[in-house]
């Protein structure tokens, strides 16, 4: 047999803690999210002191580039996933002040009222739900980015490296 919200203490404290704990989780995400934005930021500006200081060699040159290049999508990518948990932030916040009014309408003849708060609540929080998947997805996908340029680093100072190693086994010893 169902229980009526009214007579369960247990319902409306559900109603109001899902959208609360997923409000904290997502208001974590935007403060993670805003630092790696400031991160590419400072690699932005890194990778311009490098281009500009001159003497790097053509292959240098082309890799300083793409680096330049990726960091600017990571960036943007960054900002839709900030835009996208934003959304989300905003949607589980007010899920959380829509289930407290939907709840208190429960018992009342205001049942009309009621059905469309649920309906209201629901609908803001399924779009909270699909900013905050939305938001993931352009994380992951900037992430990828990043991982790409520190493969790309270390490729190149393999390289450099052997090439160092091959400079030193050619040199005779003592000349």
């Amino acid at each position: 047999m169902a229980v009526p919200i009214s007579e369960n203490p247990f319902a409306v404290l559900t109603l109001v803690a899902a959208p609360a704990l997923l409000t904290n989780a997502t208001s974590v995400l935007a403060l993670s999210t805003i630092n790696r934005i400031l991160r590419s930021g400072d690699r932005m500006r890194a990778l311009a002191g490098q281009l500009e200081s001159g003497g790097n060699s053509r292959e240098k040159h082309a890799f300083l580039l793409a680096q330049v290049e990726r960091v600017e999508r990571q960036s943007v990518l960054l900002l839709r996933a900030l835009h996208a948990v934003y959304v989300a932030l905003g949607c589980f916040a007010s899920a959380s002040l829509i289930s407290i009014l939907g709840a208190s309408l429960s018992g009342t003849q205001f049942q009309v009222l009621f059905q469309l708060m649920v309906g209201l609540g629901l609908l803001v929080g399924f779009t909270g739900v699909g900013g905050l998947v939305w938001g993931s997805m352009n994380l992951l996908w900037a992430t990828r980015i990043s991982m790409q340029n520190i493969s790309e680093e270390a490729a190149l100072i393999r390289r450099r490296e052997q090439r160092q190693i091959s400079t030193e086994a050619a040199t005779p010893p003592g000349g």
